[in-house]
Formats: structure tokens, C-alpha cells, sequence
């Protein structure tokens, strides 16, 4: 009991020093719906650690139809996570969540399929994790990453990276903007649909030019496109 009040006491200091709408400790302990499902869930894994299943899911029930949050009682939690706002989380049982992971409404941890075992993502420590955004299937979210709102992550993100799209690709890494300008290693649908038909199109150009007798040469791309094609970022 001290640990899991010293924890609260925690967890209220660190939603005082990151949000600006909080304006007192006892706003944060009293309206703070995330908070709430938090705590909750500390006392959900002790008794899951300890077999209790029944116990544990039954009060993690009762701790979602109160906050709109639900937390599995076996999922690892690290400390001071904050859920913003919070309604329509989802953090799946073999979920693992670092310190200082900060989680907006509409955020799932999940599966992606029946497999048993390790089935949820890990986030490591200091991810952000915009809302809406969906993280799916045993992956790893390195540290000190950002996750777009509505972006839909299937893959392992390196550390200190900005992910964002659906499906989720990176646009900044270690402070540095990504570019990838080689089609091959396109793998978003959209995008790699959109190279085979420049490629087609670069085809028939050439096509037409041999049929009508005139040397094959390629004219300038527009400046206006090519700012737009400078500017794109390639799904990584």
C-alpha cells in the first residue's frame, strides 16, 4: 500500500508538470479519468500476478465501464504513464509500456490475429502516442518515439522516430527528415501504385516518340510537381 500510494503521488506531479489544463493536485485526483484507469490497473496486476484471473478481469471490467479506458490486469506497465483525455484506450494483456509514456483517447495496443504468447506491441520509455493511432502485433516502439494521430503501426519503429500514415512510416528519424526516393522500397499500396503508373506512363512516352520517328529525350519536370515530388515522403 505505501508503494502504490507513492506511485499516485507520482503520477499526479507528473500530470501537473505536463499538462497545462491541470490546475490543482486534487482537479487531477479527483477528474482525471486516465489516472483513474491507471491506478486501477495497479491493483488488477497485483491480483493477476498472484492467479487471482477472476478477480482481476472482473474489476478491470468495472474500472472500464467507469473511466472508457481498458487496461488487460496482465499487461507490464511502467511507471508514470499518462493517459490524456483517455476515452476508447485499449491496451491489450501482453502489452509492455516503459516510464514515461504518455497515451491520447482512442489509442490501441493490439493483436493481430489468434496467435498465443507475446502478441501485443511494446512501447519502450518516453513514447508518445497520438490519438486514435492503432499499434498492432508483437512490435517494438523504440524509445523517445512520436506516433501520429490515426496512424496504424505493424512494424518495429527505431528509436527517436516520427511515425505517421496508414500504414505507419517514418518521417523524421534521430532529428532528420526521411526520404526514400527509390520506388523498390516503397511499400505502401498507394505509393507503389502511383510509381508503376510514372513507370507505365514513362514507357508510352518513349513509345510514342520512337514510333513517330523523333530521339527519344526526356523534357523537364515541371517546377511545381517536382517541389511536390521533393517533398514526398516515401512509405519506409
Amino acid at each position: 500500500m505505501p508503494h502504490l500510494l507513492s506511485l499516485i503521488r507520482e503520477d499526479i506531479s507528473n500530470v501537473m508538470e505536463h499538462d497545462p489544463a491541470a490546475k490543482s493536485r486534487f482537479e487531477v485526483f479527483l477528474c482525471y479519468s486516465g489516472l483513474h484507469a491507471v491506478w486501477s490497473y495497479r491493483i488488477n496486476h497485483w491480483f493477476w500476478n498472484r492467479r487471482f484471473f477472476l478477480i482481476g478481469r472482473f474489476f478491470s471490467q468495472f474500472a472500464r465501464w467507469l473511466t472508457g479506458i481498458e487496461i488487460h490486469p496482465g499487461a507490464k506497465i511502467g511507471r508514470r504513464l499518462f493517459i490524456d483525455h483517455g476515452m476508447g484506450v485499449v491496451i491489450g494483456e501482453t502489452s509492455i509500456v516503459g516510464d514515461d509514456v504518455t497515451l491520447y483517447q482512442g489509442v490501441t495496443l493490439g493483436g493481430t490475429g489468434k496467435e498465443h504468447g507475446k502478441r501485443h506491441p511494446t512501447l519502450e520509455d518516453n513514447v508518445v502516442v497520438g490519438g486514435g493511432a492503432k499499434i498492432l502485433g508483437n512490435i517494438i516502439v523504440g524509445k523517445n518515439c512520436r506516433i501520429g494521430a490515426g496512424s496504424v503501426v505493424l512494424r518495429n519503429v527505431p528509436e527517436n522516430s516520427t511515425v505517421v500514415g496508414v500504414p505507419g512510416h517514418i518521417i523524421f528519424r534521430e532529428g532528420k527528415r526521411v526520404v526514400i526516393t527509390d520506388p523498390k522500397q516503397i511499400n505502401d499500396p498507394l505509393s507503389e501504385a502511383l510509381a508503376s503508373v510514372a513507370t507505365e506512363v514513362h514507357k508510352l512516352r518513349d513509345r510514342v516518340q520512337r514510333l513517330e520517328g523523333s530521339e527519344v529525350h526526356h523534357e523537364p519536370v515541371h517546377p511545381s510537381l517536382q517541389a511536390i515530388m521533393d517533398d514526398l515522403d516515401y512509405q519506409i
